[in-house]
């Protein structure tokens, strides 16, 4: 039965297979061009002066270059300029330096009629020279000499300035003047490039300069600062040539941006609603004056413009009832404003504008999600202050099982911030095709013709990714004037649908943890609440894992919160005997019955895994409520590893079982760990647990490795044993295991000549050999170490005979360990009898021969492993 997408899955996969032959195309057509330039024959030589752009024709390239367009003239040699510009550069330098010199020291007894006679004559001279010299054709001298004209108009202005006048209004009116003056220079000169940013430059300052000499508050200087960054914009969208524009760009920038700052201290600070509605108001100019240069600006330009409106308005609307509110609250009034920026998809914004607006309403809410995060944490991090103190009682509210020190007052709002949040994800992922069409204004691409929304989109009815409210959204969308340039993968309307829900439920789950701890409701109450708060979350995991479509968002964003909030009420019951007992039970079973329903493989061991983790912390409470030390309850832990075990049984090669038995394995080894204090209990628990790993290996697919294990778990345990009993000859408890082992061995060999002598001969060689070779580390005599010796030298000939990997590499490793034993004494004697030096330079010749015959011993060394690998 073949599968038949929804209309928005089809038609986003329709517009990647579009865009990719889009793109494909492009690259096809700017090969061709390339190869048509590079087999255009050269154009013939031209005459001295000759412009062949004049005429139309192409410019004269070499073979392999790319093609240039019509009208291409190559740059000359910069080289000569460049020292040009460097010469004048220097030279207007000095000159200014001379000038500044001049002005300040030399002429300290001239009056304020020789100073302006001065400067005067040679200010008029500087600013006449530019005209003379662009007529000429000297462009850079020209600019050289405007710069020197800048800076001796600065000090005219400085020359004349009486003793008493007021600084800071001089400054103002000055600045105003030379800004005019430069202003006019400029226009009269267009080829000039200085005079009109440095007017732009003295522009800043005339109103801010007025305000502080006229003492004027804070709300003032405000307003003067947001009046130049209004004046800023106006030139940046209609000024001359781009250094004026980039210029009060970035004027405009710091005097709005500082203008913001102003209004939005004086708002945040005021003293009541009505002390706000003033600052409210510059910042509503200020949101104004970004809205309508975002009106007429380029793309980037008009997105941040919005941005820079929608925060202001809100900082302005939402600072009047902020004022009235207390600080637990005041968040709540920003949050609304900025949901209320919503509403600009049906203002009739442009399109790049709308969007800036919808991007400051984004981070108006994501800011007061992440003001509401720390008291979200400390509600589910608060409880692990129980684990020094388990089963203390059963404290009185929620709060003061939390333990935490958080002042409670100020996140109020917390929990309502959470769910009115997470109410309109919510209502937008159940209305989402609503939502798409209500948004398709902000969705429509501009042609590369006309630049009109709209134009040339293909519409299907019904289709939710035709009107998706981001570009891209239906799968790819290309950037530039080509067909499919720039084309890049972006979220499909399934998944932003998907993300949507996805923080519905994530909100949601913390606002209701964060009401109860603002309530503070009984600790009861809240242990309940927490553990149905799991069960819901597994039960929309369960549902949305089973319909289907594959992973998605909301049934993952459910599954991590229900094992987070399992995790965070598990600790929290953890004060109260009873409720611990109740709530890891609650939780085994929950978890149980949802690794049974769900359908999709992942879902389900992660389900089934926390069941056995939940199940084996019971079993711990249980040796505690029997007032059992924890080696004595470790044999009681291992009851939940049995059971993984049968269950594994029953599983088989099912997917889950294999987590479900690592799980297992891991509560045997928490076991093994409580046991470790009790070397008698040690040995019964690794006794067990070769019980349970030999259980496994009667299943093919686990033998390999569980066989392994539990031989390995069965000689450890005697040797435990053997060391808490304090025998002194182990041999007479190791050896009636080590011969039927052996002879069992022989026995597997004879029936299955491919099988390991590993498996066959390693268990019952073990057994014997380990225990004495630690023996015989602490032995003075010198008996076992020869006997041990010999037993080890006859194992390795037999291994090296009969080509058995088992018997030649353990009894090779204790033959030489017993040797070394042997050997130690008359080592340290020789040691002590040698000269210092004499070992380290013995070490290192070894290492040089080594290295010198490094390629040789490596050979060496495979040899041997392939030697090892052909033994069986």
């Amino acid at each position: 039965m073949e599968h038949v997408p929804p209309p928005a899955e089809e038609l986003a996969r329709l517009d990647r297979e579009l865009a990719e032959l889009d793109a494909r195309r492009a690259q096809l057509l700017t090969r061709r061009a390339w190869l048509l330039g590079a087999l255009r024959p050269p154009a013939p030589t031209a005459a001295p002066g000759w412009n062949p752009s004049a005429w139309g024709a192409p410019p004269p390239g070499r073979p392999g270059a790319p093609a240039q367009p019509w009208g291409y003239v190559p740059k000359q040699p910069s080289a000569p300029r460049s020292a040009q510009n460097v010469l004048l550069t220097l030279g207007g330098l000095l000159l200014t330096v001379a000038a500044v010199a001049f002005t300040l020291v030399s002429w300290g007894s001239m009056g304020i009629g020789g100073r302006s006679a001065v400067l005067a004559a040679v200010t008029l001279g500087a600013l006449i020279a530019p005209a003379v010299l662009l007529r000429r054709g000297l462009a850079a001298t020209a600019e050289a000499l405007a710069a020197l004209a800048l800076v001796l108009t600065l000090l005219d202005v400085h020359a004349v300035a009486a003793p008493d006048t007021d600084g800071l209004g001089f400054t103002a009116v000055a600045s105003a003047v030379l800004a005019v003056l430069w202003t006019a220079y400029g226009l009269a000169l267009g080829k000039l490039r200085l005079p009109l940013p440095a007017a732009v430059v003295l522009a800043q300052w005339p109103l801010l300069f007025w305000a502080w000499a006229a003492g004027a508050p804070a709300l003032v200087v405000g307003w003067a600062l947001l009046a130049t960054a209004v004046l800023d914009g106006v030139i940046a969208l209609w000024g001359k040539g781009p250094g004026v524009r980039v210029t009060a760009c970035v004027g405009g920038s710091a005097m709005g941006f500082s203008a913001l700052m102003v209004g939005l201290a004086l708002s945040a600070t005021a003293s009541g609603p009505l002390g706000a509605v003033a600052p409210g108001a510059l910042l509503l100019a200020a949101a104004a004056a970004a809205l309508a240069g975002a009106w007429r600006a380029p793309k980037g330009f008009a997105r941040t413009g919005g941005v820079v409106a929608g925060l202001a308005a809100v900082a302005a609307v939402g600072g009047v009832p902020a004022a009235a509110l207390s600080d637990g609250w005041r968040v709540l009034a920003y949050l609304l404003c900025g949901l209320a920026l919503a509403g600009v998809v049906r203002a009739g914004l442009p399109r790049d504008a709308a969007r800036g607006v919808l991007a400051a309403s984004g981070v108006v809410v994501a800011g007061a999600l992440v003001w509401a995060l720390p008291s979200l944490a400390a509600v589910l991090l608060g409880p692990v202050t129980l684990l020094s103190d388990v089963w203390a009682g059963s404290p009185e509210g929620f709060r003061s099982a939390l333990g935490s020190t958080l002042p409670w007052s100020e996140p109020a709002a917390a929990p309502v911030v959470l769910a009115l949040v997470a109410g309109l994800l919510g209502s937008a992922y159940r209305w989402w095709p609503s939502v798409v069409r209500i948004a398709a204004p902000l969705a429509a691409p501009r042609t590369a013709d006309t630049g009109t929304p709209g134009a040339g989109v293909p519409e299907a009815p019904g289709a939710v990714g035709a009107a998706a409210p981001w570009p891209g959204w239906s799968g790819w969308s290309g950037t530039g004037t080509g067909a499919g340039a720039g084309a890049r993968r972006r979220p499909s309307a399934a998944t932003l649908r998907e993300v949507v829900g996805a923080g519905a439920v994530a909100l949601g789950w913390g606002a209701f943890l964060l009401a109860g701890a603002l309530l503070d409701v009984p600790y009861a109450v809240a242990v309940a609440g927490e553990t149905a708060l799991v069960g819901g979350l597994l039960v929309l995991a369960v549902r949305g894992a089973g319909s289907g479509r594959g992973a998605s968002a909301v049934p993952v964003t459910a599954l991590v919160g229900a094992v987070s909030g399992a995790v965070s009420v598990g600790l929290l019951s953890l004060a109260s005997e009873a409720a611990a007992y109740a709530v890891f039970g609650a939780l085994a079973v929950l978890f149980a019955g949802a690794a049974v329903r769900v359908g999709a493989e992942v879902p389900r061991a992660v389900f089934a895994v926390a069941s056995v983790v939940w199940s084996t912390v019971l079993t711990g409470f249980a040796g505690r409520s029997l007032d059992l030390d924890p080696h004595e309850a470790a044999p009681l832990v291992l009851l939940v590893p049995a059971l993984t075990v049968l269950l594994g049984a029953r599983l088989r090669r099912h997917p889950v079982a294999l987590p479900v038995e690592l799980t297992g394995a891991l509560g045997a080894l928490v076991a093994v760990g409580l046991a470790v204090s009790d070397a008698p209990f040690l040995a019964l628990v690794l006794a067990l647990c070769g019980v349970l790993a030999a259980g496994t290996a009667v299943r093919p697919e686990r033998r390999p490795v569980a066989g392994c294990l539990a031989a390995a778990l069965f000689v450890l345990a005697t040797w435990v044993r053997l060391a808490a009993s304090e025998v002194s000859f182990p041999e007479a408890y190791t050896l009636p295991v080590t011969v039927p082992a052996l002879v069992v061995g022989v026995a597997r060999r004879r029936r299955d000549p491919e099988a390991s002598s590993w498996t066959a001969y390693g268990p019952g060689l073990a057994a014997t050999l380990l225990p004495s070779l630690a023996v015989a580390w602490t032995d003075t005599d010198w008996l076992r170490p020869l006997l041990l010796g010999v037993a080890a030298l006859v194992i390795t000939l037999l291994g090296a005979r009969y080509r058995l990997q088992a018997l030649l590499v353990l009894g090779g490793v204790v033959l030489g360990l017993d040797g070394l034993h042997e050997l130690a004494p008359y080592v340290a004697q020789v040691a002590g009898a040698l000269p210092r030096w004499l070992p380290p330079a013995l070490a290192g010749l070894l290492l040089l021969v080594v290295g010198a015959t490094y390629e040789q011993r490596l050979r060496d060394a495979r040899r041997l492993r392939e030697a090892l690998g052909r033994m069986r």
